[in-house]
């Protein structure tokens, strides 16, 4: 199967690349040594016989530390027996491979660059502890789908806005589908990051639109208006009904670049950001910031570090959720933006996370996260086959 691979929002030029997945309903390995074979074979193959290989290595799973450091040693020996060459010095090819799972298998997931080709390979095995079936489902709706890139999108009195980097859009309904009924376009900021971010935000009759550099706001309800200028003001970032926190956009970047302050008006520093989730353990109220290093940690009301989340992605959202003692955060998956990501809900819990529903899959990769109202999340994802950007509300169901 031959796939484009993305970064961002472009296309890797010039790339020949071929993708080999594990099918759907494949049967997974008995154990560690049957998948790390199946991928020996695979690399040793494709590498070519006495061409060295350098292998590097990075564990996005619950396996502990040891029990990670020897799948790798498994999988090294392996590759040696089908008569491939280890080498770190002047590689014909290089492989990173993956260490990750699901509900009923660790993943072994492999990606080989050899000159201009890129090959992506899934081998599996079943875990023997596997965790028990999640209390709640994560529900996904599909709500809205266009050519152009969609930042943010609200749904105020039976409206629905949709926020893009050039325009805002309003949706009314007509015979039970949306159908635009206004448009205003949008002065392009002039600190423009290369992937484009925007939050909008509805209070009361009124909105605000945040765009790196340029904060706009207007009257969502007919006739529409909105006002934009240049600002440097804090984006309000909300967490279900419970906080709010104000940070700082990094002008010309895609993150926050750490100056916040709490809803009580406290100011705090925090290593820069992309995202922030609020969460409630036990009579704790705390922050979840997903780092631009690629890690995520917990932060008390302090800011003071409290924790640290393995195995999510940069995107995480705080939502009100009574089957998880009144707060659930979403969180993506851990990747490199080029491939389908997934969406799933959590529970923190002295200090550690724990999955409280299944992952619901998305058709690329996510763009955007955010809060809508209390209880749901709408997630932005540029589909991999149409190249459309869908945005869909997720809502954790309980009991499900």
């Amino acid at each position: 199967m031959i796939l484009p691979v993305r970064r961002g929002h472009g296309a890797l030029p010039a790339l020949c690349v071929f993708s080999i997945f594990l099918p759907r309903g494949a049967a997974s390995a008995d154990n560690l040594n049957g998948a790390a074979q199946e991928l020996a074979w695979k690399t040793a193959s494709f590498a070519g016989k006495g061409a060295p290989v350098s292998v590097s290595w990075r564990n996005q799973s619950s396996l502990a530390s040891g029990e990670a450091a020897r799948a790798r040693k498994v999988l090294e020996a392996a590759f040696q027996e089908a008569g491939g060459v280890l080498g770190e010095t002047a590689p014909a090819m290089e492989v990173r491979v993956t260490v990750s799972e699901n509900a009923t298998d660790y993943l072994l997931v492999e990606e080989a660059r050899k000159g201009d080709q890129r090959l992506v390979w899934l081998a599996s095995w079943k875990r023997t502890d596997a965790p028990p079936a999640p209390a709640a489902t994560l529900e996904k709706k599909l709500a809205w789908e266009q050519d152009e890139q969609i930042l943010d999108a609200a749904f105020p009195g039976g409206l629905m806005l949709v926020l893009s980097p050039a325009k805002l859009a309003w949706f009314a309904r007509q015979n039970g589908q949306w159908a635009q009924s206004a448009t205003v376009a949008l002065p392009v900021p002039k600190a423009w990051p290369r992937d484009a971010r925007g939050r909008l935000r509805v209070n009361g009759p009124g909105f605000q639109a945040y765009l790196p550099g340029m904060a706009c706001a207007g009257a969502w309800q007919p006739p529409v208006s909105v006002d934009c200028r240049p600002s440097q003001e804090p984006w309000v970032l909300e967490s279900g009904s419970r906080d709010m926190l104000l940070a700082n956009f990094a002008a010309g970047r895609n993150y926050f670049d750490g100056r916040v302050a709490t809803q009580a008006g406290v100011r705090r520093s925090a290593p820069p950001f992309y995202s922030a989730a609020a969460v409630e353990e036990g009579s704790k109220s705390m922050w979840l910031l997903a780092l631009a290093d690629g890690r995520v940690r917990l932060f008390d009301a302090s800011f003071e570090q409290a924790g640290e989340i393995d195995s999510w992605g940069s995107d995480v959202a705080g939502t009100d959720s009574p089957c998880a003692g009144g707060s659930a955060v979403l969180a993506t998956r851990p990747g490199d933006g080029g491939q389908p990501d997934a969406v799933q809900a959590f529970t923190i819990a002295n200090g550690a996370a724990a999955a409280l529903t299944a992952p619901v899959e998305m058709p690329g990769p996510v763009t955007a996260l955010w809060v809508s109202g209390a209880t749901s999340a709408l997630a932005v994802s540029k589909n991999l086959s149409t190249e459309k950007y869908a945005a869909y509300l997720l809502t954790v169901a309980c009991g499900q």
